[in-house]
């Protein structure tokens, strides 16, 4: 035995083998009255025996027994094609029992039965094509998921000198995929970054949306000037959109230390908001068209350069924020929510934002939304976050001293 032990064999106590058996008996009995219970129609039953109490109660016959069939009816909405069969039998035989009891003639009872039986094998096929459309459906959103990785892919929440925070939700819930794109990427000339809005819906703006943050990707890297960045968007859009397609987008890069290049294509300005609090809207100097419009108008884009300092924030967004609308038709305030929940924090300030606006609109967005975040932290706080020398970060916010917005 000692032998035994210095080589490290386990001589812990082994049951017997008929007590193993009984144990996985157990087993799979407790599994099996789970599984039971799990898809037991209970409310279906209750409606069945509401009924049949009605009837021992009033002796009525052929007035409480019709209502039978709301049992297996109502179990076609909650259970699939077994649990539906297992109502219309029990009704079955309970309405039965309680047709010979009361003394209902045969032919009514027969009628009564008839239409039950009816009724529960109408039920059990409408369950059957529920379950398979919910099959269907997480099939779509499994596969909705996996293009919307693809297609905007996760961001961290540091990306070069910048905190990052993005929000993003699609309008058709079930899909979680819509026409407003963002990317935001380290590339040889700093940092890029894309902020845009398809017009249109569907699997269309979904397939635009992905041409631009394509050729996006490819250009950041291979040209050192922002603007040429812009132009092969518009020269690949047009080679590829109708003529009533079009994407406003926001480009902006971070060439050198302390300044922010932006391009404005048609939309919404960003909101910068300074080390100091105030937040001021980023207007484009020169409007320029959206991508895909610029050989209707002639008009080319212009680069605008800010000042972009420790402590700054830029928040980069779509018109599905903006034009959300609450019960009185009145448009959710960015700025001003902005003002109110500006923090150190970009997921903070996005996550604060975000609920703010489903509270605005009672919870549904009616168009896809986006909400990009960038904030300049210094530079020794970003490289001690970096190197983990500070540990982990605050557990709340810790709001911006003196938030001003400007208009």
């Amino acid at each position: 035995m000692s032998q035994a032990r210095n080589h490290g064999v386990d001589h812990r106590p082994v049951r017997p083998f008929w007590n193993r058996v009984a144990g996985t008996g157990a087993s799979a009995r407790r599994r099996a009255v789970a599984q039971l219970a799990a898809g037991t129609p209970v409310l279906p039953v209750l409606v069945v025996a509401l009924v049949v109490s009605a009837d021992l109660a009033g002796g009525a016959g052929m007035i409480w027994l019709p209502l039978l069939v709301a049992g297996p009816a109502l179990a076609a909405t909650t259970n699939g094609p077994r649990g539906v069969l297992c109502v219309g039998f029990l009704a079955a035989a309970l309405g039965v029992t309680l047709g010979i009891r009361d003394g209902v003639p045969g032919r009514e009872l027969i009628a009564v039965l008839s239409a039950l039986v009816a009724v529960t094998l109408a039920s059990g096929l409408a369950s059957a094509l529920r379950g398979r459309r919910e099959q269907v459906l997480a099939a779509v959103r499994s596969v909705a998921e996996t293009a919307q990785h693809a297609l905007l892919r996760p961001v961290p929440s540091t990306v070069g000198p910048f905190q990052v925070a993005v929000r993003y939700s699609a309008a058709a819930a079930e899909a979680r995929i819509g026409g407003d794109l963002y990317a935001l990427i380290p590339t040889p000339h700093g940092v890029r970054l894309i902020v845009g809005d398809v017009r249109g819906k569907g699997l269309p703006a979904v397939g635009t949306a992905a041409l631009v943050l394509g050729v996006f990707r490819e250009a950041a890297h291979d040209e050192a000037d922002l603007l040429a960045v812009v132009d092969r968007i518009e020269r690949s859009l047009a080679r590829n959109l109708g003529h009533d397609d079009f994407v406003t987008a926001v480009v902006a890069g971070y060439p050198r230390a302390g300044h922010l290049e932006v391009v404005n294509c048609g939309h919404n300005p960003p909101l910068l908001v300074s080390a100091s609090g105030s937040i001021s809207a980023v207007e484009p100097a020169h409007p320029a068209p959206p991508l895909g419009l610029r050989a209707l108008t002639g008009h080319t884009p212009a680069l605008q350069v800010l000042p972009f300092a420790d402590g700054d924030q830029l928040l980069l967004y779509t018109d599905g924020v903006t034009e959300a609308r609450d019960g009185g038709r009145a448009f959710y305030p960015l700025a001003e929510g902005l003002e109110r929940h500006v923090s150190h924090e970009p997921s903070h300030t996005l996550g604060a934002l975000h609920d703010e606006l489903l509270a605005h609109v009672g919870g549904r967005l009616h168009d896809d939304a986006a909400l990009l975040l960038i904030r300049k932290p210094a530079a020794r706080l970003a490289e001690a976050e970096t190197s983990g020398a500070l540990g982990p970060g605050p557990a709340a916010p810790a709001p911006v001293p003196g938030a001003k917005c400007c208009p």
